[in-house]
């Protein structure tokens, strides 16, 4: 019969230590003889790390070119409103965080889903009669992105799919991927201001579809839904039974002629997870601080969803403390003539790029209405010594010192992105540079041809 002998050795000043002995019919095994094994190392990446793919940067990365050295290089491609300093954050903002961390009181550990006092912050400041919010309606996150990851974390198993827009951010498809899940994407229709065809999203719902991802005001289209068109959108979710998931990080970013419509203000019934945070209009991406709201009138979700939000949130425990200390007055201290002003810039600037831009031949901008970035198509046929937009904006560069990213990278080949938060002088001079690159390529209906009989 199987014993166990313990033994405690110890003598002088050393700790004691403790020895464990199997002992089995008599005999002792040795500690790492085990019958059998032969150890060797074989440590190897789990199966979500290689399911993790980030197009964005599997195609940035691979476009090794180098700028052209008697050019500037100016960078159109990052959607970070903070990179050339023209954007501060308001001064509110950066006081609410000194005194935050000066107070002493925000040094340890919060609540996984964040402070009471922090959700119920965010919750007034969201709340309305249409859309009513209480403090256990707010999961506060490391940042929009990972609010976005408990979501579908929460809606979705392995097996099941999701429905993303394409063009659409690509985050999406790189956490779903890496958690086993399907994507399928629904075509935004340009020539329509990147609405969504409708009648293709529908289409691709069926048994496994889990949620689909509605994201308004839009990266990387600059687009805004209108109130009757998300109507529809929600008409679609509420004929098939499928939550959504609302990325609305550029919620209440836009232009003065547009009016934004948070999508659960508009649904009675169709359960809404809609994920937002500071980075964008506040301008402090860096600060990892997002949140989810649950709007679920009709108790579709109920205390399961809920209760796997917390239970998810607990994987980190929680967002920053420190910018949690500073949040209630960074909601309610910031003046509206800050948002006001960083609003103005970037109409400005879509202006200007869509002016400049539309004069080129070749290319075809969509007009944005909000956000921080506008889509141009490529008229390919006339540029033919050009195989795709990748090949496109890596040429780009390369004569002319301007970074786009090609929309491949939003599953939307032959368009490419343009982030319009840097300096108005920046914009201009980008613009020239991509008027005298497109002059230098272009192909007319006969050059064209020419060129591919050459072929």
């Amino acid at each position: 019969m199987d014993s166990y002998l313990i033994q405690v050795n110890g003598r002088g000043d050393h700790a004691p230590v403790l020895d464990v002995h199997l002992k089995t019919t008599g005999n002792t095994i040795s500690p790492g003889k085990v019958k059998g094994r032969k150890p060797r190392w074989a440590v190897r990446a789990s199966e979500m790390s290689k399911k993790t793919f980030n197009p964005v940067r599997a195609i940035v990365d691979s476009m090794k070119v180098e700028p052209n050295p008697k050019k500037a290089m100016i960078s159109l491609s990052l959607g970070d409103p903070t990179v050339f300093g023209n954007l501060p954050t308001n001064d509110e903002v950066t006081r609410a965080m000194k005194e935050a961390l000066d107070s002493g009181q925000y040094n340890g550990y919060a609540p996984s889903v964040g402070y009471q006092s922090c959700r119920e912050a965010v919750a007034a400041y969201y709340t309305c009669p249409e859309a009513p919010l209480k403090a256990q309606d707010v999961i506060l996150t490391s940042g929009c992105s990972q609010a976005i990851e408990l979501a579908l974390a929460v809606l979705a198993n392995p097996g099941q799919n999701i429905l993303v827009p394409r063009p659409g951010f690509s985050l999406y498809k790189t956490l779903a991927l890496s958690m086993g899940i399907e994507v399928k994407l629904y075509n935004l229709l340009p020539e329509k201001a990147w609405e969504i065809d409708l009648e293709h999203l529908e289409s691709l719902v069926d048994e496994k579809t889990a949620c689909l991802i509605v994201n308004n005001p839009s990266n990387p289209c600059g687009s805004v839904f209108s109130k009757s068109h998300l109507q529809e959108i929600l008409a679609v979710a509420s004929r098939q039974c499928v939550p959504i998931l609302a990325d609305e990080i550029y919620g209440d970013m836009v232009f003065a002629d547009c009016k934004y419509e948070p999508i659960a203000t508009l649904s009675t019934n169709v359960p809404i997870l809609s994920c937002g945070g500071l980075a964008k209009r506040w301008l402090v991406p860096g600060w990892r601080m997002g949140w989810i709201l649950i709007h679920d009138r009709r108790d579709i979700f109920g205390n399961e969803i809920r209760d796997g939000l917390v239970r998810l949130s607990q994987r980190i425990l929680g967002p920053c403390t420190i910018v949690q200390g500073a949040l209630e007055r960074i909601l309610h201290r910031t003046p509206p003539e800050f948002y006001h002003n960083t609003l103005s810039i970037l109409k400005s600037n879509a202006d200007l790029c869509y002016a400049a831009l539309s004069a080129i031949p070749g290319l075809q901008p969509v007009r944005p209405a909000g956000a921080m970035y506008l889509m141009v198509e490529i008229e390919m046929e006339h540029f033919p010594e050009f195989e795709n937009d990748v090949e496109f904006t890596e040429r780009l560069i390369s004569e002319q010192s301007v970074f786009c990213l090609p929309a491949t990278c939003f599953e939307y080949p032959n368009f490419f992105r343009v982030v319009i938060t840097v300096p108005e002088e920046m914009i201009l001079e980008a613009c020239s540079r991509i008027q005298e690159f497109c002059e230098m390529h272009y192909q007319g209906a006969e050059g064209a041809q020419d060129l591919e009989c050459d072929k």
